[in-house]
């Protein structure tokens, strides 16, 4: 399996510092350049190393899948050198794109294991395409399969497929199915393939989002494991089974059967608690796969050590790479946690904190610096109250008597209350803004009535974001 390197002027594109976007009127800009550089404020995002899990090969490939595109990659191929065992978790978006109805019944029909890869183009959603686009990703799946040698079980190929991009547009099918071939040719474990292949799946994403950690496991200390992923995504993400797309390798023994409880497990604590406009897409997948060229005892049972410690571990490794969606919101300039702690219910926590995190008034008051407490208030009340038409219903988490609203600033400085137990505080506005000066900031709401929590990350609104959705056909 040859492993070419990407060329030198692809990788250049890929790090090379771009000029200030702050135009003469003072305006902030914050969507990723015309010419493909990564804004001076994300490069500290893009690793310059890693430490990529045995026996995966990885390449990102330009087709050309929109007209315009030129030079960039835009097919990305993830292959396990041996038969892997593989989950995914995806959309609930009625309108599921031709590649998650395509891969969801692969990974039924092979219950899991014997998984050679994942081939994604990004460009083009090829979601509501009718008959003609699942035929277009079955194609995807099938030109990609014809790489390995075929399983001979009798439950077809074993190759996840994404897509992302525009919805409602027919991929370019015989210009992708071309490129397949080279993808596989251009198979490599550098970094740099890493790289370009995380690039290959962005659409509006300022900096391809790229991740890799070793760890270990009881049963097989003296094991160095590996884990690494990617992820994509600015926008039209609000969580709903995972969020964009995702992909994460690992060469540690896992019983195929497991992985799917342990991807639901760790994408429900991090994909499903990020939120940028509250959009669900109609191509959300995340898919993690192991092929266990590290070698030591399998993980077999929910009961083990080994379980507990590779959920974890996976758990957090799925959260940093969905924080980094967040971080690349499309226009933000702000990344905020938003934290609703002594609840009823963990439940009922989530809600707040969802309801929170998508409220269009909150973001924009974050983006103005606007200390408007209000609005988080605001947003709290309403988060679990019946819709229009149905009856009042009673809502026990929220107790106003009982709420309490803070800002925690991010460098260590004491926190800034703006309401205790329902009582408005006096807030110094002054200190209020230099916490919103910061990229980073916590919003804490304790309702007083329990010991649950939930957190959901999430990002502002700029002037920014209707620029960039109002434009994205164009």
């Amino acid at each position: 399996m040859a492993l070419k390197s990407p060329s030198a002027s692809a990788l250049t594109r890929l790090i090379r510092p771009t000029t200030s976007q702050t135009t003469a009127t003072g305006a902030r800009h914050y969507s990723a350049p015309l010419d493909g550089t990564i804004p001076p404020a994300k490069q500290k995002y893009i690793p310059t190393s890693g430490t990529y899990p045995k026996g995966f090969l990885v390449s990102g490939t330009h087709v050309g899948v929109k007209p315009t595109n030129k030079s960039t990659p835009d097919l990305a191929f993830l292959a396990s050198e041996t038969p892997c065992a593989a989950a995914a978790v995806f959309t609930k978006n009625k309108f599921q794109a031709a590649p998650v109805t395509f891969s969801r019944e692969m990974l039924k029909r092979r219950n899991n294991t014997a998984v050679r890869g994942v081939i994604i183009n990004s460009g083009c959603a090829n979601a509501v395409t009718g008959k003609g686009g699942l035929e277009d990703a079955e194609k995807m799946g099938t030109e990609a399969d014809k790489c390995f040698d075929q399983p001979s079980d009798g439950k077809g190929g074993g190759m996840i497929v994404m897509s992302t991009g525009v919805i409602g547009q027919r991929l370019p099918i015989q210009k992708i199915l071309r490129k397949i071939p080279s993808a596989y040719e251009g198979l490599g474990a550098s970094h740099d393939h890493w790289l370009a292949t995380a690039r290959a799946i962005c659409t509006t994403d300022t900096f391809p989002k790229l991740i890799s950690r070793t760890f270990s496991l009881p049963s097989s200390p003296s094991i160095e494991y590996r884990m690494a992923g990617m992820t994509k995504g600015a926008g039209m993400i609000h969580p709903n089974m995972a969020t964009l797309l995702g992909m994460i390798a690992t060469d540690a023994p896992i019983a195929p059967k497991l992985l799917p409880t342990l991807l639901t497990n760790a994408v429900n604590k991090s994909f499903n608690s990020i939120s940028i406009d509250g959009d669900t897409s109609t191509n959300d997948t995340v898919a993690v796969l192991a092929n266990g060229a590290a070698g030591g005892k399998e993980i077999a049972s929910e009961s083990s050590e080994d379980f507990l410690i590779f959920q974890n571990a996976l758990t957090e490794f799925a959260t940093d790479l969905a924080k980094l969606v967040v971080r690349d919101g499309e226009g933000a300039t702000k990344f905020v946690t938003i934290r609703v702690t002594e609840a009823p219910s963990e439940a009922g926590a989530r809600k707040i904190a969802s309801t929170i995190a998508r409220s269009p008034l909150v973001k924009t008051a974050l983006y103005g610096r606007d200390a408007n407490w209000g609005r988080i208030l605001c947003a709290t009340g309403y988060s679990q109250i019946s819709e229009p038409g149905m009856p009042i219903n009673e809502v026990p988490d929220i107790v106003p008597e009982k709420t309490s609203v803070s800002f925690i600033p991010t460098d260590g400085s004491a926190e800034l209350k703006l309401l205790v137990n329902g009582e408005p505080e006096s807030v110094n506005e002054a200190r209020a803004a230099e916490i919103l000066e910061h990229e980073d900031l916590e919003i804490l709401v304790r309702l007083g009535g329990g010991d649950k929590e939930a957190v959901y990350w999430t990002c502002d609104y700029s002037h920014e974001y209707i620029t960039i959705n109002g434009d994205y056909r164009t």
